[in-house]
């Protein structure tokens, strides 16, 4: 048995490629018996069990990321009318008596697949009810709410999911991919046939077709609990010069509320709602009424006749509430005509904010942005312009994280994006290990990960590389954030620097500079709109907080020492010098 056991320990010694592949081969077998035995034999589940919220547990999955999704505002309340069901499927999801997923739970096997999906296909007419296929037009959309996409895994019931969850009446579907939601239709009704085009997400199903929406009217249980979704306190107003212009539906209410006057202006499909004491205005941002000089909110302070703890503003000064309605006067997006003659890069470091910045870039030109590499992930949530070569001369810049000469020389212009080190390498290491809107375990930042200590040791002595770690990671990317604004700075033609805080400070005058520069003329209606749903789909929700500083002494040292270099450097080409809230920390 030794002589056996020797043999074989000599064989593999000489063939290493071998063993790795004999471990491999014995990994893999091992997972197949794993999963295997988590299909076969599922025992059936109670109520409670199928429904974890209802049961008091938490609710499973996370929400998709939509443009123009909002928090709650000031002075605007829960009704307290939905249960934490309805807040995660929507209240159209329940049953009278308020259990029926739990009721597609109770069923094990194979069989129970087959008969859960009779069950959910008997439900389908209760859910949704389909009305037809309309005309839809980037300018002028039919159904004007909120909005997503995916191009991987888009499918029916995903969209009336999130419209319904959202209150809206309407969800229609397009491209295959595309999700829109709405109060009221307003577009004319097309033949079937041009519907044609097939679920991303789900074979067999059609989801609109080229400018055709799929329409769906949701059903929703109680249309008391019907609500507009949240919307966002834009602060204190003074009234506009040529009101009728400005904010052209109004509508009096004596018995003046915020949720009034949010349900009215959504109704009529406008963005903004403006409270002016017993009056309700609606319409759009634009340079009549642009938002951006707010006034002291003791000037709006006088009570709302139906709400004692709410302000409603004053014939003189209005309260101002985004509504969930989407505003599409700068969401229309193509490549270019023709063929651009010159390439001009969105440059940063890896967690400066590229990817934000291309959505507000895109919003403001109507124009695709390329990119250097190619990312499925943001093709998938509408990033067209990612599959194109970055020379192809379709898309109004190009996405780069390069910082050698030979690369930076490729570009005839450049827009560089600088954000603090401090917060680009927590976004990047964010990034790296939990997506473009997910957060890095603890376990990472510690710098112990999930590996153990056995074979974090035999992978650095294969691969000479070591485990992705917090404190190496730190000691990799730091120098190359500096590095990489200093070589833009040497090699660039016609830089123009934009810091990262300053965009989001003052978006409307910094979004300008960076569409001047992409030869784009600047439409100032069109900034505000952008201004409206900033966010998009790639925004991390801030809610998940480190509890400690991940940066130690040595680490705030060495960085400090990068951003007065790079501080240096700005100011030796008479631009601005770093933001004073990159140190001291």
């Amino acid at each position: 048995m030794a002589k056996l056991w020797f043999k074989f320990q000599r064989y593999f010694r000489r063939k290493p490629v071998r063993f790795f592949t004999f471990l491999a081969l014995y990994l893999t077998a091992g997972s197949l018996v794993f999963l295997h035995s988590g299909f076969v034999g599922q025992p059936a589940v109670s109520g409670n069990q199928a429904n974890p919220v209802a049961a008091g547990g938490p609710a499973e999955g996370a929400e998709l990321p939509f443009l123009g999704d909002m928090h709650l505002g000031r002075g605007f309340r829960d009704t307290g009318e939905a249960s934490s069901i309805a807040r995660r499927y929507g209240p159209w999801f329940k049953g009278k008596d308020g259990n029926e997923r739990a009721k597609l739970g109770d069923y094990g096997g194979a069989w129970s697949r087959a008969l859960k999906g009779r069950v959910v296909r008997e439900k389908e007419e209760e859910r949704a009810k389909y009305i037809g296929c309309y005309l839809d037009d980037t300018q002028s959309r039919a159904l004007r709410g909120v909005s997503f996409f995916d191009y991987k895994k888009m499918t029916i019931f995903r969209c009336q999911d999130n419209c319904a969850e959202r209150g809206y009446l309407y969800a229609g579907l397009e491209f295959g991919a595309e999700c829109y939601c709405g109060h009221k239709i307003q577009a004319t009704n097309v033949s079937e046939a041009e519907c044609d085009m097939e679920c991303k997400g789900e074979r067999g199903s059609m989801c609109g077709g080229a400018n055709r929406l799929s329409v769906y009217r949701l059903q929703l249980a109680q249309e008391s609990a019907r609500r507009y979704g949240s919307a966002v306190f834009r602060g204190c107003f003074r009234k506009p010069d040529n009101l009728s212009l400005a904010l052209p539906m109004t509508a009096a209410m004596l018995n003046m509320s915020v949720d009034k006057c949010v349900d009215f202006c959504t109704e009529k499909e406008y963005p903004l709602a403006a409270l002016a004491g017993t009056a309700c205005h609606c319409g759009f941002p634009t340079t009549r009424f642009p938002l951006h000089d707010r006034e002291d909110e003791q000037l709006c302070a006088q009570k709302c006749s139906a709400e004692e703890f709410e302000s409603c503003g004053t014939p003189s000064y209005f309260i101002v509430y985004q509504t969930q309605v989407q505003d599409n006067r700068c969401m229309d997006r193509r490549f270019l005509p023709g063929k651009s003659k010159q390439l001009i890069a969105l440059a940063s470091f890896p967690g400066a904010g590229n990817t934000w910045a291309r959505h507000l870039i895109e919003l403001a030109t109507g124009f695709y942005t390329g990119s250097y590499y190619f990312d499925g992930s943001l093709y998938n949530k509408g990033f067209k312009g990612e599959r194109d070569h970055w020379r192809s001369g379709r898309t109004i810049c190009i996405k780069t994280h390069e910082s050698g000469q030979k690369e930076i020389e490729a570009f005839d212009a450049a827009i560089l994006l600088i954000r603090n080190p401090y917060k680009a390498l927590m976004a990047e290491f964010n990034r790296k290990y939990g997506g473009h809107i997910g957060f890095a375990a603890h376990a990472h930042w510690k710098g112990k990960g999930a590996v153990p200590e056995s074979l974090q040791i035999l992978f650095r002595t294969i691969c000479t590389a070591s485990v992705g770690e917090w404190p190496e990671f730190v000691r990799n990317y730091a120098p190359w954030w500096a590095t990489h604004t200093l070589d833009w700075l040497k090699f660039g033609k016609k830089v123009l620097v934009v810091h990262f805080e300053d965009l989001k400070q003052d978006l409307f005058v910094q979004l300008g500079r960076m569409v001047s520069l992409l030869g784009v003329a600047v439409r100032e209606d069109r900034l505000l709109c952008v201004e409206s749903q900033k966010d998009g789909n790639f925004k991390r929700s801030g809610l998940r907080k480190l509890e400690y500083d991940p940066y130690t002494a040595d680490m705030q040292k060495t960085i400090s020492a990068y951003i007065k270099m790079v501080d240096a450097a700005l100011k030796g080409r008479n631009l601005t010098g770093v933001p004073d809230d990159y140190y001291p920390r």
